[in-house]
């Protein structure tokens, strides 16, 4: 009896654990007509790291239609867009070290995924973040909130 009972609490706080590390991992899909598939995302406070994982679901490549997932501040979004076009698609269109930046994926085209795993310490609970995608002119349709909650 102590080993059953031994047993099913650890594959409870093993179901407990993946729950948590599930609930910390986010997907969104880009599309080949400017869009993600989701305008909000958000995650538990309790999440010390996030997942985001974004997969591009068009077909054209990503020197025509590219998406990315960047997170930021509502107000350094539009500067760091700005400094991103300049930056070209080489460097995802993002400045480099941009410390504006919280979190970024890739540039991908059609077919493909990326994914980037952050730390959520420098976020505050309750704020609403932007993400958005800095290709050069999609952050008008591409864009949405994420909140730690």
């Amino acid at each position: 009896m102590k080993k059953l009972i031994a047993l099913l609490s650890t594959a409870l706080l093993l179901s407990v654990n993946a729950a948590h590390a599930d609930e910390c991992t986010l997907s969104l899909d880009a599309n080949d007509m400017m869009q993600f598939s989701t305008k909000t995302l958000s995650a538990p406070k309790s999440c010390k790291k996030v997942t985001v994982k974004l997969s591009h679901v068009g077909k054209l490549p990503a020197n025509v239609m590219g998406h990315n997932w960047g997170l930021a501040s509502e107000k350094n979004m539009q500067a760091i867009i700005t400094d991103g076009n300049a930056a070209g698609l080489s460097n995802h269109y993002l400045k480099p070290n941009d410390t504006r930046v919280l979190a970024a994926t890739d540039i991908i085209g059609g077919g493909k995924s990326a994914q980037v795993t952050f730390n959520t310490s420098a976020l505050t609970a309750g704020t609403n973040y932007t993400y958005f995608c800095s290709f050069p002119g999609h952050y008008a349709m591409m864009k949405g909130t994420f909140t730690l909650k």
